[in-house]
């Protein structure tokens, strides 16, 4: 039913979007379980290169969803990871609104958990937002979040991608240095954790900047309503605009949460439990529990494609090296939301249509650095099919041709232009010889 990719991997329908590709729940042949597949969707070098870079990530830790493999078929490139199946931290928002404190501590425990091993690799996230945040479907049992996404992660002292005084990320969740221009580091993704917890404990995103204005002018914020001082504390470290005055890891962040969370109040007897449960919907006609059904299904080749290419040992694909990235011009807009369809539409990514029903995503955007209002998205945007075009290989220069009785004279302009610098230091020597 569904198209393999790479002799491998079979796309079974969509269940996303990203700033960079369609994530698609597909099943895996080899290792016989269903996996989320991302599918790029660029052609121009970043993308190539954030996209070696996100693959070669590794980083296995409970509460991080870092790339397990990836493929890549003619001109497309996927990578795959775990099938996360309780949606976002944005589709609990959207079922609860604000949750309970106990609820959110522990989901920020578990934040900071992953975000300290992903600090230990040396890496720093750079897009850490609601809808980046994924969580097991547990029930009415304990959350399980995963920290996904690392399309724009980078480790430090890696050179940027971006244009010099340009920011990468998603407006609303910048930290003020960000904005600076200042190089990416640990202390803007505890910012970004800060308005993370904020967002889960009010409900609806906050204003940030109207934060880091009231804290330059008046300083630290009374608690908000409904958020107890002892965590308040905690999150008003992380939202300090100096970042030299935010907590120095994630995990002194995480020791401080733990002792807010021992002086909370007990929760109520009514209070009514938060569910996570799956939000991918069934499977398709002609998939089960334990995979396709053999019912409408194309068996997959026997044989692995030979244009596949090899991982090499730092997991990078042997590719036509990129072309310089040309600096295009940035127009005006705001978040790139993403329409959700009502229906579940399948489509392939191969093909010439991209409607599938999304998540709602705000993707990431750059941000000319100086401009602390509105943000600034790239102008160009993904591509309508879903793929990924790796750039062409350098055409090579044209031999220079010569006659058959030597060399080829030089073109006029080059002989009037020796002919002007002749006769200037001829009349420099005229005029030296004079004054002598």
């Amino acid at each position: 039913m569904g198209e393999v990719f790479a002799g491998r991997y079979e796309l079974i329908d969509p269940i996303g979007r990203g700033g960079a590709g369609a994530v698609w729940r597909a099943w895996d042949h080899r290792r016989r379980r269903y996996v989320a597949a991302k599918v790029l969707l660029q052609s121009d070098a970043h993308t190539l290169l954030r996209f070696v870079r996100e693959q070669a990530l590794r980083i296995d830790h409970p509460h991080v969803l870092a790339p397990a493999s990836w493929a890549a078929d003619d001109d497309k490139v996927l990578f795959t990871m775990d099938l996360v199946g309780g949606g976002s931290l944005g589709h609990v928002i959207g079922d609860y609104g604000a949750l309970p404190p106990r609820f959110v501590c522990t989901l920020l425990d578990q934040l900071l958990s992953g975000l300290a091993a992903v600090h230990a690799e040396g890496v720093v996230h750079r897009d850490i937002k609601p809808a980046n945040i994924l969580l097991e479907a547990t029930g009415s049992g304990r959350p399980h979040l995963r920290l996904s996404d690392f399309g724009i992660s980078m480790r430090k002292g890696e050179p940027r991608l971006t244009e010099t005084n340009y920011v990468v990320g998603t407006p609303g969740y910048f930290a003020p240095e960000q904005l600076m221009g200042a190089e990416p580091d640990f202390a803007a993704d505890l910012f970004a954790v800060g308005l993370v917890a904020l967002y889960l404990l009010q409900g609806s995103k906050p204003d940030s900047r109207a934060l880091v204005d009231h804290f330059l002018a008046h300083g630290i914020p009374a608690a908000p309503q409904n958020v107890p001082a002892a965590l308040w504390d905690v999150i008003a470290n992380l939202l300090q605009p100096d970042p030299q005055s935010r907590f120095r890891t994630a995990t002194g962040a995480r020791k401080a949460l733990a002792e807010a969370v021992e002086l909370l109040p007990q929760p109520a007897p009514d209070e009514d439990p938060v569910e996570v449960f799956d939000q991918l919907g069934p499977l398709p006609p002609g998939f089960g529990p334990d995979g396709p059904t053999g019912t409408g299904t194309s068996a997959p080749p026997t044989a692995p494609p030979t244009a596949t290419p090899t991982p090499t040992g730092s997991g990078s694909a042997s590719a036509p090296p990129p072309q310089p990235p040309t600096a295009g011009a940035s127009a005006p807009g705001g978040s790139a939301a993403v329409t959700v369809a009502a229906e579940p539409t399948r489509t392939d990514p191969r093909g010439a249509s991209a409607t599938a029903p999304l998540v709602p995503q705000q993707a990431a955007a750059e941000v000319h650095a100086p401009a602390y209002g509105t943000p600034y998205a790239p102008s160009y945007g993904p591509s309508e099919t879903g793929s990924f075009h790796l750039p062409p290989p350098a055409v090579p220069a044209a031999a220079p041709v010569r006659t058959r009785g030597g060399i080829a004279p030089p073109p006029p302009k080059a002989v009037a232009s020796l002919l002007a610098a002749a006769l200037l230091c001829f009349a420099v020597g005229v005029w030296a010889l004079t004054r002598m």
